[in-house]
C-alpha cells in the first residue's frame, strides 16, 4: 500500500488516541542517511484559550527548535517529512505502540506492540481534567 495512504490511517490513530484519552508522545526517527535534522518529538500543548495544539521538538545536530501547530499544520508539515529524512514514525500511547514504517519501495505498513508507557502524558491528562477532551 503507498505509504501516504497509511500515514493517513497513522495520522487518525493520532487524533483518536487524544480524543479518548491514551495519547502519550509522538516521535519521527530513523531517518535515511546521515542528516542534519535529527528527530522530531511532538506533544500536547495547551491553549488558554481552551483548546490544543501540537509542540514540536525537533532537533537537529547543532540546535533544537520548538515550534507550535495546530492538528491540521501537524499532520501537513509531519507528511512532508517522510522519506525526507524520516522513514518512520511512533504513536505511543497507553493502549498500544503504533509504528509506521516505509520501505525502499515506498510502501508503508503500520505495526502494532504492546504499550511502552502506562500513564497518559502530562498535558492530556491535565485537558482531560479541564474538560478540553472528553472520554
Amino acid at each position: 500500500m503507498p505509504y501516504q495512504t497509511v500515514f493517513v490511517e497513522f495520522y487518525e490513530q493520532v487524533k483518536l488516541s487524544i480524543n479518548q484519552g491514551t495519547f502519550a508522545k509522538l516521535t519521527f526517527a530513523k531517518t535515511m542517511g546521515d542528516t542534519e535534522l535529527k528527530n522530531i518529538y511532538v506533544r500536547l500543548h495547551i491553549l488558554e484559550t481552551g483548546g490544543y495544539n501540537f509542540a514540536f521538538n525537533t532537533r537537529y545536530k547543532s540546535e533544537e527548535v520548538e515550534s507550535f501547530h495546530t492538528v491540521d499544520e501537524a499532520f501537513m508539515i509531519l507528511s512532508s517529512y517522510i522519506k525526507n529524512p524520516f522513514t518512520s514514525a511512533l504513536l505511543f500511547t497507553t493502549e498500544m505502540d503504533l509504528t509506521f514504517k516505509v520501505n525502499k519501495k515506498n510502501a508503508g505498513s503500520l505495526i502494532q506492540q504492546l504499550p511502552t508507557f502506562k500513564h497518559i502524558s502530562l498535558e492530556m491528562d491535565e485537558m482531560i481534567e479541564r474538560g478540553i477532551i472528553k472520554i
